[in-house]
């Protein structure tokens, strides 16, 4: 295989992972036409389209679809195989992709970006935020971030936090407005910020516990989305009451008073936050280097 053949191949992988030409680029350390060129060449070689664009995507073609089943994971052995002969010798480097919640790269991973950046310098972090559950595997990451009671199965599971508290909050304004839910039954009366399972195509059935007893509520509202940041907006702006976690911000403003705890004493909690990651991950240092920095076993370097 000549040299350009492979840069075109490993470019076409970059697009269809990255399922945008700018990231792809990016990441390739091209300009997005020099990109479009490589691609352009590809397909005049191979004679077929290889990716569907749109001015907002762009996705495998049948023949693209089938071309990249069969040349990503050789691409993806020649990393491990590279990866491995770097660890062999003591250095950590590549790149790391992690697929996360929200709340884990708010609450973890961006207050120890620095640190392990100090620590391993020679390491890429491709960290993708993602509230919609994504199948890891599927996305080709190298491990993810979920609460522990929504992880994939067969997978290896590193603990990161203690469990999670859920509190239902509203704004003053929208209780003064709306009144305030004795119990989870009168959320039917109350204008809620919905939470999307995008994974599943439905939206979450709010869970409250109280003495023993065990309600799951399905709520309605003006706003629906599946990411923390959207949701906690819409309740501060008095759109309705909201579910989320206590630890992802929501604590301060509790304490500021810019929002208000209804139904505290049907609170429950979740399983915390877990990394997890294929059993027959070959990544192991790496992976193993990141996990360490999470759970602040690094020393800081001096």
């Amino acid at each position: 295989m000549r040299g350009s053949d492979f840069a075109e191949l490993k470019a076409f992988v970059a697009v269809v992972e990255r399922q945008s030409f700018a990231r792809a680029a990016e990441q390739l350390g091209l300009s997005p036409s020099a990109l479009s060129q490589t691609i352009r060449q590809l397909e005049g070689r191979i004679g077929a389209r290889l990716l569907n664009r749109t001015t907002r995507s762009v996705a495998p073609s049948a023949s693209g679809e089938r071309l990249y089943r069969r040349i990503a994971p050789l691409f993806q052995e020649m990393a491990v195989a590279v990866a491995e002969a770097s660890e062999a010798t003591g250095q950590i480097s590549g790149t790391l992709r992690i697929n996360t919640l929200g709340i884990a790269a708010r609450t973890i991973i961006a207050p120890r970006l620095a640190r392990f950046h100090q620590t391993h310098p020679d390491v890429v972090l491709d960290i993708v935020v993602d509230d919609a559950l994504a199948d890891i595997v599927v996305g080709r990451f190298d491990a993810g971030i979920r609460v522990g009671g929504r992880l994939e199965k067969d997978m290896v599971a590193v603990r990161l936090t203690p469990d999670l508290k859920m509190v239902a909050v509203a704004s003053p304004d929208y209780l003064a407005r709306r009144g305030t839910p004795k119990s989870p039954k009168d959320l039917h009366d109350h204008a809620c910020v919905n939470w999307r399972l995008q994974m599943e195509g439905r939206h979450y059935r709010w869970e409250f516990r109280k003495r023993g007893q065990r309600i799951e509520v399905e709520v309605d509202g003006p706003v629906v989305t599946n990411h923390a940041d959207v949701g906690i907006a819409a309740a501060l702006n008095g759109l309705g009451i909201a579910y989320h976690f206590e630890q992802d911000g929501v604590a301060e403003l509790l304490a500021q008073g810019r929002l208000v705890q209804v139904l505290a004493d049907w609170s429950i909690t979740r399983p915390g936050l877990f990394l997890y990651y294929p059993n027959r991950q070959h990544r192991l240092a790496l992976l193993g280097a990141f996990i360490d920095c999470l759970l602040d076993r690094t020393a800081v370097p001096s």
